[in-house]
């Protein structure tokens, strides 16, 4: 990690990150954040809280299995609502504000209690909910440290804005004009990158890496991913790219998707070239490294994940809301591109004849990514503590 040339001192020594399960991105944003203060700050107290979980299993099981239905079953209504939500009318304004009364009136009480016993000198929020919720305690008074939102994804949404927020941790530079725009005065943003786990800002050598992953180090690696829900056009791609190409090996990452996995199990004998198929994996900064390229979804984390290790991604079909911003992001700043599923195979052998290409893309990604972000991060948070100092060596 870059940041083992760097000492603290100071008194960051409990520090509550709230986050909800749902995909998994929020989590992961929550558990790298923990991580880099686990090591900056090794006495420190971090407590990460599945905030709905916690409050109530009900409400969490209603609120996003309700979320995660729509999104596969309507997703272009989920697209609408999210982009109304942009333009400040369906759920922004007083729409938002109504929904925030609700939550809080399911939750807020709950969680009141947890933060006052706890008493955390900082709390960060990599959801927008519970965000909600403890911008109207600090608004009340009940919480008065810093409040710190992570916002996992590139791009800024109305659902993330509260005035009660102090910073705002966000994933690119070529974000502060969108923050500026949405009223959060450039002093309380921090383009730091998203927050993903420091192992990210180790770095290997691509052939002997591939080795130890048992793959054959003179192939071109292909590394397909649908998040950790293992969401996406994935099996199609694995089928497309497997019947095409023989000079090529595949990583496909399933994440907790075992229906999807057991679908790969009986079509890769079939196919063409070497797969190596996983499930949920903790080494993805590896596999990443090993690759030449990535095909899958565009979840912020992935997306971030990705520019920190130089990889071009190629996005397949992404899903309306988020998905799509980030899409523009990456593509819009030339780290990747945008291909529908039925041109994926004509696209990704274009690129193969043309290695130039490829290399653009890497060096975009390369120029964009922030495998530091973490540790940055809690940087700054202590920093924002009295009597807390960083000295850099």
């Amino acid at each position: 990690m870059k940041e083992r040339n760097c000492s603290t001192i100071g008194n960051l020594s409990k520090v509550l990150i709230l986050s909800v399960s749902v995909g998994a991105g929020h989590m992961r944003t929550a558990e790298a954040l923990k991580k880099a203060t686990g090591f900056l700050y090794p006495a420190a107290e971090v407590i990460i809280l599945d905030t709905f979980r916690y409050i109530s299993p009900l409400l969490e099981k209603v609120m996003f299995g309700t979320y995660m239905e729509v999104l596969k079953m309507t997703p272009a209504l989920y697209g609408y609502l999210y982009r109304q939500a942009e333009h400040g009318k369906a759920l922004s304004g007083r729409g938002k504000l109504e929904f925030n009364r609700i939550i809080n009136a399911l939750a807020a009480p709950k969680l009141n209690e947890y933060i006052q016993k706890l008493e955390p000198q900082i709390i960060v929020c990599t959801h927008p909910f519970p965000l909600g919720i403890v911008a109207q305690m600090k608004n009340r008074g009940i919480f008065e440290g810093p409040l710190f939102a992570a916002i996992t994804d590139f791009t800024i949404h109305s659902f993330w804005l509260f005035p009660e927020v102090d910073f705002y941790i966000i994933g690119s530079e070529h974000l502060i004009t969108q923050c500026e725009g949405c009223g959060i005065e450039h002093r309380r943003v921090l383009a730091t990158g998203i927050p993903i786990d420091p192992a990210f800002g180790e770095r290997y050598e691509k052939l002997s890496l591939r080795q130890n992953l048992g793959l054959d180090p003179e192939l071109t690696t292909i590394l397909i991913m649908g998040g950790g829900l293992g969401l996406g056009p994935l099996l199609s791609s694995v089928k497309t790219l497997g019947n095409h190409y023989d000079r090529c090996q595949l990583i496909v990452v399933t994440g907790t998707n075992k229906t999807l996995s057991d679908k790969l199990a009986r079509i890769v004998p079939e196919l063409s070239c070497k797969v190596k198929t996983l499930g949920f994996v903790d080494n993805i900064h590896e596999l990443m490294q090993a690759s030449d390229f990535m095909i899958g979804k565009a979840g912020g984390l992935t997306c971030a994940e990705a520019l920190a290790t130089g990889l071009p991604m190629f996005i397949v079909d992404p899903l309306p809301g988020q998905e799509v911003r980030n899409t523009e992001f990456i593509t819009g700043l030339g780290a990747g591109q945008r291909v529908e599923e039925k041109n994926l195979a004509d696209m990704i052998r274009a690129c193969l004849l043309d290695p130039k290409q490829m290399e653009r893309m890497a060096r975009a990604a390369s120029n964009l990514g922030k495998p530091g972000a973490a540790c940055s991060a809690v940087k700054f948070m202590a920093k924002t503590l009295p009597g807390a100092q960083v000295i850099t060596r």
